[in-house]
């Protein structure tokens, strides 16, 4: 046999063995699996975050809210160094009041929800809607007299409803395996605002009413996932697509139309930090105490619901899997922390703010070599079915091992590919292993994720104490291999 084909064989086997080769400690998982499954506390706590303390959106009341209860959780687990962070975010904001009908030619309230950080109507506005659908910003210009306290429609009928959710990776039917594609470079933008920018500066300082926008979603869910504009915000309502097709095709057919509007909503600016919630599990190895295993998820929502899914079953995974660890005795040879993220639907912005600080740049070198991985959990709900692995064909490999001990309860596979869009992804970008599971997605695109649908109603506890299970067990064999996390690519 050529000595090429050899290497590469030996280079293909490599991480086939590395799994093959790998210690796990099967009675700790045991214990893991009898705690998770047989005295869990995960439902009790997702029920605290989305029933009790509801939607959290970063920097809002019900957030910080969030944060001084998982911190004091955290304590009462007891882990070390319980605390929270600070990173720049800007202004909350808070609904406190909403009101959307239409008046005429018939009386009907309608589905719809304010964007978050809309500015405040002036009072209740009613008026027969004005659409400028299809129009150029140069053609809205010359309306602007028509649009100072109206009610503007501007975009036009939704046709393009999310139908399909994604395919689940795991699943029978799932397109092939393959290794994620590094995303390519993105064309500089252009210079000066775009056309909708024109448009939406126009409709601001006009001193438009109320601006309504259609939703993808269909059967009244309500997508909403709008950053704040700052100053050049306008109050801006959301509406079910049937509903507001329903007001175009009344235009259109030219029967009178008259639409009420109230949105009533406060600025946040005396606090203008995000907040991240930090936690360890102290490492016990003299030699491998500093080196850290990091499990995490995003402890913010979207306002429209009460963020069961996104994100509050996996901050109760990972809460869930610390007190795991803690209340098994688990003395893990490197140090476990976990993180609970501000600001993710906004950006990453707490998770890239915690790696800036604590791993990027030349400075923070040490602490960067000393980071063997972190696991993160977001996308999708219910079980963990596997990992994506990145392209990193070693870990994979690991995971594949660990993974095996939990086949019976819901885990499936890994897979090579890679997902996007979390805060694993801040990770990756400062050279730190980053991965993210594999759950259910099933109505996930469709209806639930960024929705007014995002309830309890969403999951079942059997599947959150299989994740919470699965991560306890994943950090703790992390922590207990006698090398780190293979670097990968």
């Amino acid at each position: 046999m050529p000595k090429r084909i050899v290497l590469a064989c030996a280079f293909a086997l490599a991480p086939a063995l590395l799994g093959a080769q790998e210690s796990i400690d099967r009675e700790m998982m045991a214990r893991i699996r009898d705690e998770g499954m047989n005295r869990s506390q995960a439902w009790a706590m997702i029920d605290t975050l989305a029933t009790v303390i509801g939607p959290r959106l970063t920097a809002s009341p019900a957030y910080l809210r969030a944060a001084h209860w998982a911190r004091d959780r955290m304590t009462a687990t007891g882990l070390a160094g319980v605390r929270l962070e600070a990173f720049p975010f800007g202004r909350g904001w808070e609904l406190d009041r909403f009101a959307l009908e239409m008046t005429a030619p018939r009386y009907a309230p309608l589905i719809g929800y304010p964007d978050a950080w809309s500015a405040s109507t002036a009072g209740e506005i009613t008026g027969t809607p004005v659409v400028i659908a299809g129009l150029s910003a140069d053609s809205v210009e010359r309306m602007r007299a028509r649009l100072r306290g109206a009610i503007v429609m501007t975009q036009p009928m939704m046709t393009t409803f999310i139908r399909e959710d994604r395919i689940n990776p795991t699943a029978a039917n799932a397109p092939p395996d393959v290794a994620p594609v590094p995303p390519a470079v993105r064309p500089a933008a252009r210079p000066g605002p775009t056309e909708a920018q024109r448009i939406a500066a126009i409709l601001h300082d006009a001193g438009v009413g109320a601006v309504l926008r259609p939703s993808r979603g269909e059967h009244g869910t309500l997508f909403l996932q709008t950053r704040d504009a700052g100053v050049s915000a306008v109050p801006s309502v959301v509406v079910s697509g049937e509903h507001y097709n329903n007001l175009l095709r009344l235009i259109d057919d030219g029967v009178p139309v008259t639409v009420r509007v109230n949105v009533q909503a406060r600025y946040l600016t005396q606090d203008t930090s995000g907040y991240n919630v930090i936690a360890e599990l102290p490492g016990s190895d003299p030699q491998l105490k500093d080196e850290v295993v990091m499990i995490g998820a995003h402890l913010d929502s979207w306002h429209a619901a009460t963020g069961a899914t996104d994100n509050a079953d996996g901050v109760a995974t990972v809460l869930e899997a610390m007190r795991i660890l803690k209340a098994v005795g688990a003395h893990p040879r490197r140090t476990i922390r976990v993180a609970l993220w501000g600001g993710e639907e906004e950006g990453l912005l707490g998770s890239r703010a915690w790696v800036a600080q604590h791993l990027a740049g030349d400075a923070n070198r040490a602490a960067r070599d000393r980071m063997s991985v972190y696991l993160n959990i977001d996308p999708g709900y219910g079980p963990v079915y596997g990992f994506f692995s990145e392209g990193n064909r070693e870990a994979k490999a690991l995971f594949d091992a660990w993974l095996e001990p939990f086949r019976d309860v819901g885990a499936r596979r890994n897979v090579i590919a890679g997902i996007g869009n979390t805060d694993h992804l801040s990770f990756i970008a400062a050279g730190v292993p980053g991965f993210n599971p594999i759950q259910e997605y099933a109505g996930y695109d469709v209806r639930i994720h960024h929705t007014n649908m995002d309830t309890m109603e969403r999951m079942r506890p059997e599947d959150v104490k299989e994740a919470a299970v699965v991560f306890a067990a994943f950090a703790y064999n992390a922590a207990m291999r006698d090398g780190m996390m293979p670097r990968g690519r």
